[in-house]
């Protein structure tokens, strides 16, 4: 029942990592290359070395589900983000349905709904993870497409809101807080085919996400 962790280096990743380590949940984290090993063996967490623009099929050798949580960051080109956003997230996919993995979780964002809507310097992002959702809703493994906010640092208050109604418009969420989104993801394994968005809010996660 391990997850594989596809951007267990990042910020909401080794979040994640850590609490997922905390509460006994097998997972192994995929990094991209040996030197941030250290980090994750510090803590007890398994890692395999793979590359969504390179070798990646063995990351998936004993896996049950994924966590998509990679991004090409926002220092980047359009051509990192088509490489990594988009044609890595479909690697992914077809490799969690060759595989037959039980759940493909995808941390999306909140405006990939509608590129066109946000920042234009982040269309072409937006646009990446539009496709991507598209491709594995089409897909034939089962999956939970959580979309965050505009993200932000701070606490994980665990307190999240899955609307904007509920916020009164405000459009931001902690890493911390889908950290623990994504734990509680994992764990409830009966949410299937579901879509979430995700915003720091005044609800509890576990009642939020059902």
């Amino acid at each position: 029942m391990t997850t594989l962790v596809i951007g267990a280096n990042g910020q909401i990743g080794r979040q994640f990592c850590e609490l997922a380590e905390t509460a006994a949940l097998p997972i192994r984290a995929m990094i991209r290359d040996s030197g941030q090993r250290d980090w994750f063996e510090e803590r007890g967490i398994g890692t395999v070395v793979a590359d969504l623009e390179g070798e990646l099929r063995h990351a998936f050798d004993g896996c049950d589900q994924v966590i998509f949580t990679a991004g090409s960051g926002p220092h980047t080109g359009p051509d990192k983000t088509l490489m990594i956003d988009l044609f890595g997230a479909i690697r992914a996919i077809d490799l969690a349905c060759e595989r037959g993995l039980s759940r493909f979780l995808m941390v999306s964002a909140m405006r990939a709904e509608n590129p066109l809507e946000a920042p234009e310097k982040l269309r072409p992002y937006m646009a990446a993870k539009y496709a991507a959702d598209a491709h594995l809703r089409a897909s034939a493994v089962p999956h939970v497409i959580l979309k965050p906010g505009r993200l932000i640092d701070g606490p994980a208050s665990q307190q999240v809101a899955t609307s904007l109604t509920e916020t009164g418009g405000e459009n931001s969420v902690s890493r911390a807080n889908v950290a623990y989104a994504l734990r509680h993801l994992v764990q409830s394994r009966d949410l299937l085919n579901r879509e979430f968005v995700l915003l720091d809010g005044e609800r509890p996660i576990a009642e939020a996400l059902r």
